[in-house]
């Protein structure tokens, strides 16, 4: 299995990131994607990626929108230029459009506009942040068309919204709220989309499922979403786990 969305870099995993790994290669979790948050994060980021081994995404998440758009748009694309020839740059992201966060909406609209332009010109795929605002989002990405799609992190809306994304080129980000059993739109698009529209992930450490006894979420609970997904699906764990891995791999090439 791969985690396409676990930010093992933040602080919360400082104490036993090593142990996590260890707990990940237990279970069955061979890799795992690092998003990009902001250009302060990006060095950690950076360093555990390489120490660890793991696939990474470089993008500004609207939460963390620096309030001059150049300098910081610069900033990114000089990095992602830099490790265009390095296997284990895989996307652009985190970016996105938050309607619940105080950031200003015209600065969030123009970062990720600017990071749309930016996965076209380096032929990467996207990984989005979308909450409240799958119209906006689905509106732009129409007009700029980003030749490798991506993937719609931590999705929970319905079919009607999934098809309008997968006909753009794009998967669904499938995690923890799967196995809440009051994210009946989320089972029930899981339910009639095609598997090939999934992948899995955690938002590592946020994001933990309501199963979960302890607050921090890792990637070992992937286990328990293919579970999930296994019975909505009525398929077997191997052959959820197996085509989600596929998709994750045709995705990012990994």
């Amino acid at each position: 299995m791969i985690d396409t969305h676990a930010h093992l870099d933040f602080s919360e995993f400082d104490p036993d990131r090593a142990a996590v790994f260890a707990a990940m290669a237990a279970v069955g979790v061979t890799g795992a994607i690092i998003p990009g948050v902001s250009p302060s994060h990006w060095d950690k980021q950076l360093a555990v990626a390489a120490e660890f081994d793991c696939y990474f995404a470089l993008g500004i998440h609207p939460w963390h929108c620096p309030p001059v758009l150049e300098p910081a748009m610069s900033e990114l694309e000089a990095l992602v230029n830099r490790h265009l020839g390095n296997k284990r740059l895989v996307a652009i992201g985190e970016c996105g459009l938050d309607k619940r966060h105080s950031q200003p909406w015209p600065l969030q609209v123009a970062y990720v506009q600017a990071q749309l332009d930016l996965a076209k010109r380096t032929d990467l795929p996207l990984i989005l942040h979308v909450v409240k605002a799958h119209g906006e989002m689905l509106a732009l990405l129409k007009a700029s068309r980003p030749a490798r799609g991506g993937v719609v992190h931590a999705f929970s809306a319905g079919p009607e919204v999934a098809c309008e994304y997968i006909k753009l080129g794009f998967k669904l980000g499938v995690g923890g709220l799967v196995v809440n059993p009051n994210a009946k739109k989320l089972h029930k698009t899981l339910s009639e989309m095609p598997l090939d529209a999934f992948v899995l992930e955690t938002d590592s450490p946020a994001m933990t499922p309501i199963t979960s006894a302890v607050s921090r979420n890792d990637p070992t609970n992937l286990v328990q979403f293919v579970d999930e997904i296994a019975q909505i699906r009525k398929k077997t764990n191997v052959l959820i786990s197996e085509q989600l891995q596929a998709n994750a791999r045709q995705l990012f090439d990994l």
